[in-house]
């Protein structure tokens, strides 16, 4: 098992890593929209998306993959009425063929963010 860390994703806030990979599976944990050069969160829900997603480019960067890569994402929203939104959003990033996909609404997301993604990715 290798551990794929950058610091252009936000540090693990817990007892976690920002990737793991395993075989040519690469498993990315939840990705809050923390800016990892200022440590703000944005307001609003399109931008807290854009930053998860970033955070995510960065990760899979560090190990030498894109979102091309990404065959499964869970995306978790405080409020769910905000899907229509972060849909939009992940649309800009994700093209044909879509990775398979849960979104759900969650009672809370760390630091009161209002999303957070995470991944399954295939290396190679």
């Amino acid at each position: 098992m290798n551990i794929i860390s950058t610091s252009n994703a936000p540090a693990a806030i817990g007892p976690y890593s920002q990737a793991v990979v395993s075989g040519n599976m690469v498993f990315l944990s939840g990705q809050i929209p923390v800016d990892p050069k200022t440590g703000k969160i944005a307001d609003t829900i399109e931008e807290q998306a854009r930053q998860s997603i970033t955070n995510i480019i960065n990760i899979l960067k560090e190990g030498e993959m894109t979102l091309n890569n990404v065959v499964k994402t869970s995306v978790f929203l405080a409020d769910l009425n905000d899907f229509d939104k972060v849909n939009q959003i992940y649309a800009e990033y994700f093209s044909e063929p879509y990775p398979a996909r849960s979104c759900v609404q969650v009672a809370a997301i760390p630091k009161g963010c209002k999303v957070e993604i995470e991944c399954i990715a295939v290396k190679g």
